[in-house]
Parts: structure tokens; C-alpha cells; sequence
């Protein structure tokens, strides 16, 4: 018998296994790869490394602006790829280590839910009294002619696949103008692939400002990035990717389209637990409509960042143990780490004139950075 049975060892799953077992519940935590979850294994991490590499690169490219000189600066990809590897199994260990300090056993292998208060991991079965899921989100895959023949060739790659490409690709076009598709833009312009992006939306960045989206889209085109805009995405080739207002040839594709909840394939059913579109309904306590199951992360469909992950770990968690706290989403901060990098937290103008809330502006040149 556990206090707390968590499924899924991401960003949400590890937190709340940390706070649950400092705080003197036993826990079980069940992952079925690798724990750190998508953030950790193939997201926030493998992208960040290899961006601080290509800023590296392209301040020892372009340091005259400062008066640095360099001759002939090169980016080995392998090698970035190789520390990508070393920083990601560096911090893995890491929770691991964090999951033996607070006493929280860990299983590997798939979880399936009986019911509320049994879970299978593998062949054996574990009894709880709570039940926190964690099973994070996986890449958006729309029916479009020829994507699942380009997946199965590794012509297309999903932000998974991407992180473990050897060799630059000499044109690289990316499907999604968001986070993922503009970050990886970024790192492989940079890196030498001509780099071409398709976005249905007539702007980039998804939710970010309007004005922001425009200057990191300028910025983005100067560095010799090409955007196909207002582009719907139609049919995959053998080289190329077809849409509505044109046709682009590439040597690898990656879709950014999006994540969606991970909300089958572990019994969810058994529960009881309510889902609307695709996704795990929580209230202020990061609390289901179930009593003693808890959501947290991507799962939720509400923020699909590993910070917010953290927080909703430490509401459900707190909640468990009779602590007062509630989870609130008026001001989670996004960065995208292009370069320039971009960050937002709150309302736009856009969205508070949306919502009937009254606003001012102002903007502020980057000029007055002395930096």
C-alpha cells in the first residue's frame, strides 16, 4: 500500500514524487522510458544545449560588431550533439539521485490503471490510496497525404527524432511557427542548413505579442531564414512539402504543429476521471472531479511548460498533505531562445482587449540596453 501512486516521471511526476516523499508519504513513481520526461529527454533541455551552442558560434562569427576577432570559426554538430547527450544523461542522474534522497521507489515499465486505487506496472500490482497522473503529451500527427510514409522513412522528424540528426541537412523545413519549430529554425540555420518555415497562422510565435512576433520574424528572415505564412499544410513528397499556396523541396522535415495530452493507453477509463478535448479536467488544486486523483503537466492541456508542471506538482502535492495553496495561471512566463531571445509573461494587449480589460502600452526600444 502507497500514499500516492504517480504515473509518468516528467517535470510533473518527478516534483510532485520529491515534495510527496520529503514530506513523509510513500511513493511510487512508474515511467516507462526515461525519467525526466519529455522536457528532460526531448524537449526543453536537448533544445537549450544546442542553442547555447549556435550563440556561441554566432558570437565568435560576428564579435567585429564588438571588436572580437576570430578567423574561420566552424560548429561541429556532432560534437553538440554529443554534449546535448552527456548535459541530458548528466541531469537524468541527477533525478534519480533526487529520487533515492527522498525515498520515492521508482518502476520502469508501462502503468495501467484497474481502478482508482490499483495500479499494474509490468506484472505486479500496486495498491494506493491516491493516484497522481503525469503521462505528459506527445507530437500533434494531422492526416495529411504521405506524413506516416515520411515518418516511417525518417524524412520527417518529430521534435523526438530531431536531436539525434549526425549530420546537418542541407535544406531543413519545419512545419510550425511556434516554440519548437522556431527554436530548431534557429539552431540549424545557424548550423548551416537552408532553412525554410511553414505556418498557417499569419504570424509567429503562436500567442506572443503581435508587435514582438513581427520584430522576431524580421530578425529571423535577416539571419536568412525563409516563412511561408498563412500556409496550410496539404501533402508530403519524397523531397518536399506541398501547401495550400506553394511547395518547398527538403532533405528532412520536422513537424511542430504541436502537442497534445497523453490520455489513453493506461487505463484512464478505469477511473472515472472527466475529459474534454483530449485532455484531463482539474481544478484549483490540480484535483479531478475524482476524489484522491490529481493531474498535473502537459496532461491538462492547460500550459505544456515544465515550470508550470512544477507548480501544479507542488499544488496537488500540498493539497495531499493538507497544506493551503491553489494553482492560478494569470502570469506563467514563456521564453523562445532564438536570437534574439524572446519572453513574455501575462496578457497581451491582444488578449486583455479580448477579455474586456482595459490597458495601456508601451514600448521601449532595445537601443537603451547599454548592453
Amino acid at each position: 500500500m502507497y500514499d500516492l501512486i504517480i504515473i509518468g516521471g516528467g517535470p510533473g511526476g518527478y516534483m510532485a514524487a520529491e515534495l510527496a516523499g520529503r514530506g513523509g508519504l510513500s511513493v511510487l513513481l512508474a515511467e516507462k522510458r526515461t525519467l525526466g520526461g519529455v522536457c528532460l529527454n526531448e524537449g526543453c533541455i536537448p533544445s537549450k544545449t544546442l542553442l547555447h551552442s549556435a550563440k556561441v558560434f554566432d558570437y565568435a562569427s560576428h564579435g567585429a560588431a564588438y571588436g572580437v576577432y576570430t578567423e574561420k570559426a566552424t560548429l561541429d554538430h556532432k560534437f553538440v550533439v554529443s554534449r546535448k547527450n552527456h548535459v541530458v544523461a548528466t541531469l537524468v542522474n541527477g533525478v534519480k539521485s533526487l529520487m533515492r534522497a527522498s525515498k520515492v521507489k521508482v518502476v520502469n515499465g508501462e502503468a495501467y490503471i484497474i481502478d482508482g486505487k490499483h495500479v499494474k506496472v509490468n506484472d505486479e500490482i500496486y495498491e494506493t490510496k491516491r493516484l497522481l497522473i503525469a503521462t505528459g503529451s506527445a507530437p500533434v500527427i494531422p492526416q495529411i497525404d504521405g506524413l506516416s510514409q515520411g515518418i516511417k522513412k525518417g524524412f520527417v522528424l518529430t521534435s523526438r527524432e530531431i536531436f539525434e540528426l549526425e549530420e546537418i541537412p542541407e535544406r531543413l523545413t519545419v512545419i510550425g511557427g511556434g516554440v519548437i519549430g522556431l527554436e530548431m529554425a534557429a539552431y540549424f540555420n545557424s548550423a548551416g542548413s537552408k532553412v525554410t518555415v511553414v505556418e498557417m497562422l499569419p504570424k509567429i510565435g503562436g500567442p506572443i505579442d503581435s508587435d514582438i512576433s513581427g520584430i522576431l520574424l524580421k530578425n529571423c528572415r535577416q539571419k536568412g531564414i525563409c516563412f511561408e505564412l498563412s500556409a496550410r499544410l496539404t501533402g508530403i513528397t519524397e523531397n518536399s512539402v506541398i501547401y495550400d499556396t506553394g511547395e518547398t523541396e527538403a532533405d528532412k522535415v520536422l513537424l511542430s504543429i504541436g502537442r497534445k495530452p497523453v490520455t489513453e493507453g493506461f487505463g484512464l477509463e478505469n477511473t472515472g476521471v472527466a475529459v474534454r478535448d483530449g485532455a484531463i479536467l482539474t481544478d484549483r488544486y490540480c484535483q479531478t472531479g475524482v476524489p484522491d486523483i490529481y493531474a498535473a503537466g502537459d496532461v491538462n492541456g492547460k500550459y505544456m511548460l515544465a515550470h508550470t508542471a512544477y507548480r501544479e506538482a507542488a499544488v496537488a502535492v500540498n493539497h495531499i498533505l493538507g497544506k493551503p495553496d491553489i494553482m492560478r495561471y494569470d502570469a506563467i512566463p514563456m521564453v523562445i531562445y532564438t536570437s534574439p531571445e524572446v519572453a513574455c509573461v501575462g496578457e497581451t494587449e491582444e488578449s486583455a482587449k479580448a477579455k474586456g480589460i482595459k490597458c495601456e502600452t508601451a514600448s521601449v526600444p532595445m537601443r537603451m540596453s547599454g548592453r
